[in-house]
This record gives structure tokens, C-alpha cells and sequence, in this order.
């Protein structure tokens, strides 16, 4: 397994500490029920916000007020509250799926790197919207592509391997016993998209039920 694992009691608010402690002036956020309860605390987190340019690191292709809607959900829990120094949406950056990971990318290419990406880890291993067998796990460019499959709702927007190792820190939030045998695949080095993250530092925040110790 990539990175440094730290087992910890509450993730959300293990996650709160970090990116207040982060100094950070750049994040990419997550979607899922973790990362939304990580983001319900970091409206009170003390981060300066009105300095930090936050991205996505994925995103389904639903209207930003849809319920499964990644950039959504981050607004509702803290982002219209504390009112960042810039939002980059992927849902509004072009009219498809592929022109917005088009034009995504090309805002990518001119910022200076993330300084956080916040990644969650998916019941089959995946990160982001990188699925087991998708073409997007051999991307090699570009730093952002559309994707999607049978298998999981919606087509997707989503950073490529490439772009999350610009990031200058990667944190994984893992939380729960469901998260159980896909976080074992991670630890046991199988090939799964999760253990394909490479970034000059990673960080796994994990719980004792996601690890088995509970």
C-alpha cells in the first residue's frame, strides 16, 4: 500500500484536523456519505477559505442541485458558507461530459498543482471516477476525462492518474465495515484503481471498523 495509515476513531474529524493543519491553498473535494460528513465540519474549520481555490476531483453529470450531485453536496455542508477565493465547478465548465474534462483540464494546466486531494475509496476499489477495467486508468495526458459505466450511475467527470500525483498531498478518508474488504485489497497491494494513487505524499485516514479491529 502506498502512503502512511493512521488508524483513527472519527475519520471526519481526523479529516478536519489535517486540512485546517494544511496550510493548504488549493483542495480538490470528494463526494460520497464520508466526505460528506468530513465537510460538514470543515464549515467551522479553521482554514483561512477566502485563500483557498477549491476544485473536484470528480463529478457525475447531474444538474448541481441533483442529490448525487458531488459539487452539490459540498456547497450545502460548507462551501456557500465559507465562501472560498475561487469554486471550480466540473458540472459547469462545458456543455458534455467531454467538453468539460476538456476544459477542466485546461484550468488544471494553468494553476500551480493542489495542494490537497481528498479521495474516498469506492466498495470495488475505485478512486475518484476511476473504475476497475475503464480505458481512464491508462491515461497517460490528460489530466481530466470523461468516464462511466454499466455499473455505476451517471456519466462521470473525473482527474486521471496523472493529475492527482500533482497534488502535493493525497488523503484517503475510509470509514465504516463495508469499506472492510475493499480497504484489505488496498493493503494487500491488489490491483485495484485506489492502489494505483501515486502523489508525493499520501494519507490514509482509516477507522477501526474499515480496518477490522473493530
Amino acid at each position: 500500500m502506498q502512503g502512511v495509515l493512521e488508524v483513527v476513531d472519527d475519520v471526519p474529524q481526523a479529516f478536519a484536523r489535517l486540512v485546517a493543519a494544511a496550510r493548504m491553498d488549493s483542495i480538490a473535494l470528494s463526494g460520497g456519505d464520508t466526505a460528506r460528513r468530513c465537510y460538514e465540519l470543515l464549515a467551522t474549520a479553521e482554514v483561512s477559505w477566502q485563500h483557498t481555490t477549491v476544485f473536484f476531483g470528480d463529478e457525475r453529470w447531474v444538474p448541481i442541485h441533483d442529490p448525487d450531485s458531488n459539487e452539490g453536496m459540498a456547497r450545502v455542508t460548507f462551501l456557500d458558507q465559507v465562501q472560498p477565493a475561487a469554486v471550480h465547478s466540473m458540472r459547469a465548465a462545458g456543455k458534455t461530459p467531454a467538453g468539460a474534462a476538456t476544459a477542466y483540464d485546461e484550468i488544471l494546466r494553468t494553476a500551480s498543482g493542489i495542494d490537497l486531494v481528498h479521495l474516498g475509496l469506492g466498495d470495488d476499489g475505485h478512486a475518484a471516477s476511476l473504475f476497475p477495467g475503464s480505458p481512464a486508468l491508462d491515461e497517460a495526458n490528460a489530466l481530466v476525462v470523461a468516464t462511466g459505466d454499466e455499473l455505476h450511475p451517471h456519466n462521470r467527470v473525473t482527474l486521471t492518474f496523472p493529475a492527482i500525483a500533482r497534488a502535493r498531498l493525497v488523503v484517503f478518508t475510509v470509514s465504516g465495515a463495508a469499506k472492510r474488504d475493499a480497504f484489505e485489497r488496498v493493503q494487500r497491494g491488489d490491483d485495484v484503481p485506489a492502489s494505483r494513487v501515486r502523489a508525493p505524499h499520501i494519507m490514509w485516514l482509516v477507522d477501526r471498523a474499515a480496518t477490522g479491529e473493530a
